[in-house]
């Protein structure tokens, strides 16, 4: 399953399943309180002799969608079990974003795997994403406070009422090389009246920054990297690969990332061109939004403790 930390509900497909039985397994009808707790809302007919099935739509990925029905079962993650986990088993799908496989909701809101595991994990869980050109792709994912790294630097996690299920953080300043960006504070700022600020996501790729704020990194990383300078696919500034590049350093509350340059590069296939991996944030929903995507989350332990409101960054060879 993907790993999603934008999402509470999880889902999985549920067909085709030829001689799929479990003794455990129901459907939740539109009585039930998670059928009300469903982002985007459920569809549940306003009369009628019976509750009906819960069935709910959802967007994902900015071009998908699709409709499912809230089912319950036990959920098994290695010698762990939760009994009467709630989730979508998927009936249709629309658009090409959304995981074939199922996805794992570790968002923040209620149907999500931390809410309903409640104090068996704590509200703590952290992972490993390894490089994208690992040869066996093998991170970790661990639940729960036991076995997590007990040095590692901190800067505080905030809830956004606006988007209560997003992991947000104080983003407070980014450095090109050893220039620190001029931005506007304004623009890094955490808005719980818009939804504006920062987070850190598992299941977007692109690290994308408000428009003012990423042209003020692009002019920088153009000024010290020898162009000249063309554009490939979603990135605007890519360079012959010979050219030396800066590093660029996220500053978060108490937390200085200085990101290594396979997280703030990507290279073309030919492996003649790079470019800087990150973009400007899209004109929809997420334009107030600056999230720090998983390419530049790439051999970093990130350790989120709801309980004491804080996420963790630590390097780590994670294959």
């Amino acid at each position: 399953m993907v790993l999603d930390t934008s999402s509470d509900a999880s889902f999985v497909p549920c067909s085709p399943c030829s001689g799929c039985a479990s003794s455990t397994f129901g459907s939740l009808d539109c009585s039930v309180a998670q059928c009300s707790q469903v982002r985007g809302g459920s569809s549940c007919p306003a009369t009628g002799p019976e509750p009906a099935t819960c069935l709910f739509n959802q967007s994902y990925g900015g071009d998908s969608s699709l409709s499912a029905a809230l089912v319950t079962d036990s959920l098994t993650l290695g010698n762990d079990v939760v009994p009467g986990f709630a989730f979508g088993c998927v009936r249709s799908v629309s658009g090409g974003s959304i995981p074939p496989q199922g996805l794992l909701g570790l968002g923040r809101g209620p149907l999500s795997l931390l809410s309903q595991t409640g104090p068996l994990y704590s509200g703590v869980f952290s992972y490993c994403l390894p490089s994208f050109r690992s040869y066996y792709f093998s991170g970790s994912l661990k639940l729960g406070p036991v076995g997590q790294p007990k040095s590692i630097r901190t800067t505080p996690l905030l809830k956004n009422p606006h988007r209560p299920s997003l992991y947000y953080v104080n983003l407070t300043g980014i450095s090109v090389g050893r220039v620190r960006v001029p931005v506007d504070p304004k623009s890094l700022a955490f808005d719980p009246s818009t939804g504006a600020g920062t987070v850190i996501d598992s299941g977007t790729v692109i690290t994308r920054f408000v428009e003012p704020v990423y042209a003020a990194i692009r002019d920088e990383f153009r000024k010290q990297v020898k162009g000249p300078f063309s554009s490939l696919g979603a990135f605007d500034t890519c360079f012959g690969e010979a050219a030396e590049a800066p590093a660029i350093t996220l500053r978060f509350e108490g937390l200085n990332l200085t990101l290594p340059m396979e997280n703030s590069l990507i290279h073309s296939s030919s492996g003649t061109v790079a470019c800087l991996s990150m973009a400007a944030a899209p004109n929809n929903v997420n334009s107030v939004l600056n999230v720090i995507a998983n390419l530049q989350q790439q051999n970093l332990r990130i350790l989120f403790d709801v309980k004491n409101s804080v996420v963790g960054i630590a390097r780590e060879l994670c294959n």
